[in-house]
């Protein structure tokens, strides 16, 4: 088997239906798999997958009888995966037409590259209007090559969308999963998968995927919650710290710290969460490591948040 799809499903039954149809509906030249598994989800998640069943033979359906969070779920869609490469979708995303094609001639034409991932529409999940694209419009974008390392990674964070990830087969595909975090997964996952591999991290401008923003997705549920934003920022920063055992240097994992923790003060400080903004900034410059100017201008301004938004520019 070429390609597997892995997608796991909870409470998703309003979008589950576009996002499989969205993966077994792509013009391909070689055969794919697409894994579905429902987290024992208490909605009707697993009927409308069953809907599917009959008519694509591809799909193969899990079903967890408890819950497993995350990584449990991954971890037993991995086991049943097949593929020489591995596509990772959320069930609440969408594939847009010629992904999978455009992913596997990318691999297969470009052996150093490790995982490859492509731009992402972010949309309403109500209006179905384009918020932004999630890579080029990512605040730190200028930074990130479009040949990227795992350096790149830990230094500048989550410039790549989730379900916009496609990488090869590895030996250690489930102990990639053993990165420790419940909350945000997909980025100490790349980190793992990308120091096993031991190869780049590359980008196809071309949109290829669509995010849906709604009240139950992970960007949904971060913005509505600063305590969960904070505990989001600590996650990150130690998937940072996973750069240690393939041998990245500790400024760097210092430095992508840093970022991780000047991101999430910026985050309060658009937010006009002031007292939050201090707390953030203070844990930002272990060893006086800046991430750049507008950091540097932040943290020695940091008693005075709202001349520090004015620099910035945020309104």
């Amino acid at each position: 088997m070429k390609l597997s799809v892995i997608v796991p499903a909870y409470n998703l039954s309003p979008f589950i239906l576009e996002c499989l149809l969205s993966l077994l509906s792509q013009k391909t030249t070689f055969d794919y798999e697409v894994l579905v598994c429902n987290d024992c989800s208490p909605d009707n998640t697993l009927h409308v997958i069953h809907y599917l069943a009959a008519d694509f033979p591809q799909l193969k359906i899990l079903n967890n009888e408890t819950n497993q969070g995350l990584v449990g779920t991954m971890r037993r869609l991995l086991q049943e995966a097949t593929g020489d490469y591995i596509a990772y979708l959320d069930g609440d995303d969408v594939a847009l037409p010629g992904k999978l094609q455009r992913q596997v001639d990318y691999l297969d034409q470009n052996p150093s590259c490790a995982l490859v991932y492509h731009e992402s529409d972010v949309f309403d999940a109500k209006t179905g209007k384009t918020l932004k694209l999630f890579s080029r419009d990512y605040y730190n974008a200028a930074y990130v090559p479009q040949r990227s390392t795992m350096s790149d990674l830990i230094k500048y964070s989550v410039y790549l969308q989730a379900s916009s990830v496609m990488f090869r087969r590895h030996s250690d595909l489930l102990n990639a999963l053993d990165h420790g975090n419940r909350i945000i997964c997909d980025f100490p996952w790349h980190i793992m998968n990308v120091g096993f591999l031991k190869g780049s991290i590359d980008r196809i401008d071309d949109v290829l995927g669509r995010y849906r923003i709604h009240a139950q997705s992970f960007g949904g549920q971060t913005q509505v919650d600063p305590g969960r934003r904070i505990k989001v920022a600590d996650e990150m920063a130690a998937a940072c710290r996973l750069g240690e055992r393939f041998g990245v240097a500790g400024q760097v994992i210092q430095q992508g710290v840093n970022h991780i923790y000047f991101s999430t003060a910026l985050y309060f400080l658009k937010l006009g969460e002031y007292t939050l903004f201090s707390q953030m900034i203070e844990r930002s410059v272990q060893d006086e490591l800046y991430f750049d100017q507008r950091h540097r201008l932040a943290y020695l301004n940091r008693a005075n948040p709202e001349l520090v938004r004015q620099e910035l520019g945020f309104h």
